[in-house]
């Protein structure tokens, strides 16, 4: 009976041995065909919980791709260089660029009045004499420096493009200008050019035949001899020259300097950059006070506007 009894031990005993093995037999069998199954069993071997053995799996992040902030622990996710890349290299947008220039333009006046960005106004700077002395500056020039002022603005090109202009004006209508400008530039308003016309040795031909807009630059009235400019002192400017050309009438007929502004003499035309009682530069100019030369009668200056 005993014998029996011992038996039956056994062969459970047996049993229940065989019965793990296979259980960790195929247990072992099925989790070999998973992927990552070795490095499962090799954190386990290392004692390392899951979540190590997971980021040990991880590849590492080189320059050619990083983790992407929603990727899960078990999956890197290679996002483009591109993604990352610095931008101190990038072109700046054009209006930084035109505002950086204007800046770059001239020195730093204790008196500089920033109406807004891109837009300020000041007294004359050493650097500036220099560039006007000789020219729209003449010797023996009655206009004394601290009356003029000089002015940065912002304005659309023909081509639409932002640039930056600059002006030397009389002080008492540099809030004046700087205000136009600015509203001029708000509405896209086309400007050719804003030069010192010191880039034009000071010449008013060769200024508005580039369709140069200009203020101040001492010299005579159109035609006359001994007769100050309203431009001698500051305190006129000229607009888009080209298309709003000065006309006389010599034995009553309409003409124009320069033959090929002679198209914009007639100013129903409708043509591009004409200056018109509707036109918005027109208006703002009212505006501030100013007084237009086309609406003179002897002659028309459809450029011109002078306080």
């Amino acid at each position: 009976m005993k014998k029996k009894i011992g038996i039956g031990i056994f062969i459970l005993l047996f049993l229940t041995i065989a019965s793990v093995a296979g259980l960790q037999w195929l247990a072992s069998g099925r989790v070999a065909k998973e992927p990552g199954a070795e490095k499962l069993s090799a954190a386990a071997t290392e004692k390392k919980s899951p979540l190590e053995a997971q980021q040990n799996d991880l590849k590492p992040l080189t320059a050619k791709g990083r983790l992407s902030a929603g990727a899960g622990l078990t999956e890197a996710i290679e996002v483009p260089d591109a993604a990352f890349e610095e931008t101190e290299d990038a072109e700046p947008a054009p209006i930084e660029a035109a505002i950086k220039e204007g800046l770059d333009k001239t020195e730093y006046a204790d008196d500089r009045v920033d109406y807004r960005e891109g837009f300020f106004y000041q007294s004359l700077t050493e650097d500036v004499k220099k560039r006007i002395n000789g020219k729209s500056y003449p010797a023996g020039c009655s206009v004394p420096y601290e009356e003029l002022r000089y002015l940065s603005v912002l304005y659309y090109d023909f081509d639409g493009n932002i640039q930056s202009g600059e002006l030397i004006c009389n002080k008492a209508i540099a809030r004046d200008l700087t205000e136009i400008f600015a509203e001029l530039f708000d509405a896209k308003y086309q400007i050719d050019k804003i030069r010192l016309i010191d880039e034009y040795d000071a010449d008013d031909d060769r200024s508005c035949a580039d369709n140069n807009t200009s203020c101040f630059c001492y010299r005579m009235m159109t035609g006359a001899t001994k007769s100050l400019s309203r431009h001698a002192t500051g305190m006129a400017i000229d607009i888009n020259p080209f298309q709003n050309p000065y006309v006389t009438f010599p034995d009553g007929k309409a003409t124009t300097l320069l033959e090929e502004t002679r198209v914009y003499i007639d100013r129903t035309a409708g043509l591009p950059h004409m200056i018109t009682e509707e036109d918005l530069c027109y208006r703002l100019f009212k505006e501030h006070g100013f007084t237009w030369g086309g609406a003179w009668t002897s002659v028309k200056d459809y450029q011109h506007f002078e306080k």
